[in-house]
């Protein structure tokens, strides 16, 4: 097997029953896979349904590992699959509300942190736009810090198709962003 020590008997420990191994996988991977789940969805409840689904698919899939991966990978792979599944099951509504509440400030706010708080919101928003396959390989990127061997592993494609993916999500970002940040006079919040 692939796997380091502690993994390794985790999850043959798992494939033998012990719910207690399954216990301390999900403490290990629970907040890597929320994450992930987070940035591809942009809404903490739909983050904390995907990030359940994710680990409903782990306990009832586990015997299938057979540590041809890293197991880190495999549960990478189940919550993209998660992610994409999601996107494609139904269409994710942006609340009135939570516009409302984003374009309102505290009004001790100094315009510094107005402006860093809004390129945020445009920047997270112009990645919630990205299609499924280019948003994934963005936050995988960026916000996990893997390589693009370890991307390319988790997606099951070329390290040149991960390479591809990013270099279309930069393009797309800059397009979307380019209008934002000349709005702002070119200033770098």
């Amino acid at each position: 097997m692939v796997l380091e020590g502690s993994d390794r008997e985790l999850v043959e420990a798992c494939q033998r029953g012990d719910r207690e191994a399954f216990r301390a996988l999900f403490e290990a991977y629970k907040d890597r896979v929320y994450s992930i789940a987070l940035r591809f969805s942009g809404d903490p409840a739909a983050a904390m349904d995907l990030a359940q689904d994710t680990f409903l698919k782990l306990f009832s899939c586990i015997g299938e590992f057979r540590g041809e991966s890293a197991f880190s990978t495999w549960v990478y792979r189940l919550v993209v699959n998660s992610c994409l599944d999601h996107k494609r099951k139904a269409w994710r509504l942006i609340p009135i509300a939570d516009e409302l509440l984003a374009r309102l400030r505290a009004p001790g706010d100094s315009l510094h942190a107005v402006l860093a708080t809004e390129m945020r919101d445009r920047v997270r928003s112009a990645v919630e736009k990205l299609t499924p396959d280019l948003r994934m390989v963005t936050v995988l990127r960026y916000t996990e810090g893997m390589s693009y061997e370890q991307i390319s592993e988790v997606l099951g494609c070329s390290t040149g198709t991960v390479a591809s993916r990013l270099n279309r999500a930069h393009k797309a970002l800059e397009r979307r962003l380019t209008h934002f940040v000349n709005q702002q006079g070119g200033r770098h919040v």
